[in-house]
């Protein structure tokens, strides 16, 4: 137990700055859960295109993004874009890059529960008049995202530990925080466990929730 009282003395002396940095992980994981979630329903919505173009550019779009390293991309938005004249905050570089990420990610998601509807009654649908478009509103997209319920929070909890790189792009999140609490008193443990300690619990909130909207939303009959 030797250095606790100093690294608690440390702790709420810069307790300000880790709430701070605390709040921007929050911001940026619930931004880009529901941009990264809008995102995917476009990009799945487009994979069922008429269009055979459009159909093979989307899922080049889904396989290139979900190959591609996160962090990668943010390094080369942030340091790529101010060679072509474009400067952005870091902010919104990670907001961007994770939103590109994370879409690709909740499409695929969505392809494979659209995988296991039933066809006939999409057919059904159709048969009765409804346009392509009605279709996906009414009778598919209602489905799939009840569906993928265990998938899109499992990648909404990947969102919230993903945010920890962000801090490579100067964006001063949580563990960005935590790390300059280390570095002042080189009780780098005792740090690092805290910061654990403090994303578990959030992930913990994460699954609680999760499990009351699959409740909510479960389809009579479908166990998963």
């Amino acid at each position: 137990m030797n250095g606790w009282p100093s690294f608690w003395r440390d702790l709420l002396e810069q307790m300000p700055l880790i709430l701070a940095g605390l709040g921007q992980t929050l911001q940026l994981t619930v931004l880009v859960s529901m941009t990264g979630l809008l995102g995917g329903v476009g990009v799945f919505y487009l994979t069922l295109s008429r269009q055979r173009l459009v159909r093979r550019c989307t899922q080049g779009y889904i396989s290139f993004f979900i190959g591609m390293p996160l962090i990668v991309l943010l390094f080369l938005m942030y340091y790529g874009l101010p060679q072509w004249g474009l400067r952005v905050s870091p902010f919104w570089v990670a907001v961007l890059g994770f939103t590109l990420n994370v879409a690709a990610y909740n499409a695929a998601y969505l392809t494979s529960a659209y995988n296991g509807l039933d066809q006939a009654e999409l057919e059904a649908a159709r048969s009765q008049g409804f346009s392509h478009r009605q279709v996906f509103g009414l009778v598919t997209l209602p489905q799939v995202l009840r569906l993928s319920v265990p998938a899109l929070t499992n990648q909404a909890i990947l969102n919230l530990k993903d945010s920890t790189v962000a801090f490579l792009i100067q964006y001063t999140e949580f563990f960005a925080r935590m790390q300059e609490l280390a570095a002042t008193n080189f009780q780098f443990f005792k740090a690092y466990l805290l910061a654990a300690m403090v994303y578990l619990a959030l992930v913990s909130v994460i699954v609680l929730a999760a499990r009351a909207v699959e409740k909510r939303v479960a389809i009579p009959g479908v166990h998963r």
